[in-house]
């Protein structure tokens, strides 16, 4: 028999699964007639009313009567809900560019192996959706120039290879014509040419043409009236929107920009003097600055050729993986490979990137490693950077997140949040001190110059988007804390300033995640169990750095009274 408790619990539970059904289930938009998407004003706002309507039905249930999985999901999703009614309050929807990506550069990532029938129709469908899907980002982007919300022009150096490297004579040097190239095996050759046919014409009506609009469109109307202040805080309601984005990069509201800048000139003076101690032990003649300078010209930490790049840095990955046993109980089912960042968007990317896929996909996820303009890839850091994107870091994160059991509802599965994910990145760079994967004093200061390069983050960030910085301020505090090269300093500081607070996420989350370690090492003692650890951070999937912390104090309590 049941007890009112009982009967009450599963009341709550129904509700919530109810509202998060409903919450899955839900489709803004036909995806048929939009197979690229809706970006219409009036679908933000409907968007972000049927947010608040389920922020409300959320409201009405009591934690107290889930468990705490159910407490996690409600807590996630009323999270997420917020940040919807935020982009539409914001007019977030009318400024879709970043330096290092955009709505048109983000058509690159559909770009994939055409694995059967239904995927190539899929594709073929979303090609020839582009004169929508341009027409109405240019709808928002010009009303965004109206309300000074644009991003600032001097971001946009060297921008045009966004668009002009689609801008092709033959379809078939074209990027988006690349997956045809490799059509399956299953297909009858008459399927095979009449899909051809249909891919030159799509390409040639739909693909190529729209590129030539979005050249003509920047080029003439954007980038003239772009403007020129570069902090956010300098746009209407800037100040509010800034510390809207640090309260969502960090999952937090307990950090103002203050406090932040404040966090981060600490974190620099730590990690430096850090460094300094690797320099003297090398018994360096020279500065800091001098020994900046021999790591960034020194040909000793470059490579000579792409394949010498990708070829050490799949060694450096399956270094990793074999560490992982020892540190981790669960580890992921999906694989992953390493290879280079497509040619189309390598120019604008710094060192590299994780690419996931999902549970059912037959493909897997890929640390990409950029091998465009070698004289800027620096192999010191490139194990703080293998780490951070393979394994222990996103692969292994992300993997574990979308393997996740059926008890945790799909939009957690689907769920990327910052400060989780970017700092347990940045957490992976410290651990793998610990896997042995530094091999000499300059990979250690690599690992450093990664750390330093986040902490510094926290400090440019703010001076950029509150505090008034110009872009030589920042490019000049990044060039004489972190070993970065110069081409990564410039890429990065346009990074920081088209998207405010997403850089504080870093660093952020990692110093959350160290504490609560040292934490649970301090209060358990010969109890701690760094698997055990680990598995506690993990197996939740992506939460807030609020929901973790509450998981690892029970973790602390459940083990003290073992």
């Amino acid at each position: 028999m049941f007890s009112c408790k009982q009967d009450e619990s599963m009341k709550k539970s129904s509700e919530l699964q109810k509202i998060i059904d409903g919450y899955q289930d839900h489709k803004g938009y036909d995806e048929k007639a939009y197979p690229l998407g809706l970006y219409t004003e009036e679908y933000y706002k409907s968007e972000a009313e049927f947010a608040r309507l389920k922020l409300n039905e959320l409201a009405e249930i009591e934690e107290k009567n889930l468990k705490e999985t159910e407490q996690i999901s409600k807590q996630l999703l009323a999270f997420v809900l917020q940040d919807k009614i935020d982009y539409y309050e914001f007019e977030r929807y009318l400024n879709p560019l970043l330096s290092d990506a955009g709505f048109h550069n983000d058509l690159s990532y559909m770009v994939r192996p055409l694995g059967d029938y239904e995927k190539v129709k899929k594709y073929l469908s979303k090609l020839n959706a582009l004169p929508l899907y341009v027409d109405q980002h240019f709808i928002n982007l010009r009303k965004g120039m109206e309300k000074g919300v644009s991003q600032p022009r001097i971001i946009f150096e060297g921008y045009e290879t966004t668009y002009d490297d689609h801008i092709v004579d033959d379809v078939e040097e074209s990027y988006f014509y690349s997956p045809f190239e490799n059509l399956p095996e299953t297909l009858t050759k008459l399927q095979k040419d009449s899909i051809l046919v249909a891919a030159k014409e799509a390409l040639e009506k739909n693909v190529i043409p729209q590129f030539k609009r979005i050249k003509v469109f920047f080029e003439t109307e954007y980038f003239p009236k772009a403007r020129t202040s570069i902090g956010v805080s300098e746009t209407p309601k800037g100040n509010d929107f800034y510390q809207n984005r640090i309260n969502y990069y960090t999952t937090s509201t307990q950090y103002t920009a203050d406090d932040i800048h404040e966090i981060g000139l600490k974190e620099v003076a730590r990690i430096k003097s850090e460094m300094g101690k690797i320099i003297e032990d090398l018994d360096f003649k020279g500065s800091f600055s001098d020994f900046l300078h021999f790591l960034r010209t020194d040909e000793q930490f470059y490579a000579k050729t792409p394949e010498q790049l990708l070829m050490i840095a799949r060694d450096m990955a399956k270094r990793a993986d074999a560490q992982l046993p020892r540190f981790f109980k669960t580890l992921p089912r999906k694989p992953y490979g390493v290879a280079p960042v497509p040619d189309a968007i390598a120019p604008k990317y710094t060192g590299g990137r994780y690419i996931g896929t999902s549970k059912e996909s037959t493909s897997p996820g890929y640390y990409w490693v950029n091998t465009y303009d070698l004289p800027s890839r620096t192999l010191y850091t490139l194990p703080a950077l293998t780490v951070h994107e393979a394994v222990p870091g996103h692969h292994l994160q992300g993997s574990l997140n979308n393997e996740l059991g059926d008890s945790i509802p799909q939009f957690r599965k689907n769920l990327y949040l910052s400060a989780y994910g970017e700092g347990w990145g940045l957490y992976s760079e410290f651990l793998a001190d610990e896997m042995g994967m530094y091999t000499t004093p300059y990979e250690q200061f690599g690992k450093l110059t990664y750390e330093m390069w986040r902490a510094c983050r926290l400090v440019v960030d703010t001076g950029i988007h509150a505090k008034g910085w110009t872009r030589d301020q920042v490019v000049n505090y990044m060039s004489s804390n972190t070993a970065l090269s110069i081409h990564e300093i410039n890429t990065e500081t346009d990074r920081y300033i088209s998207w405010p607070g997403q850089a504080l996420s870093y660093k952020i989350g990692e110093l959350k995640i160290r504490e609560l370690r040292k934490k649970a090492k301090e209060e358990l003692g010969t109890k701690f169990d760094i698997r055990e650890f680990h598995e506690i951070i993990l197996e939740q999937g992506t939460v807030t750095l609020s929901i973790m912390e509450d998981r690892i104090n029970t973790y602390i309590k459940k083990v003290e009274n073992e």
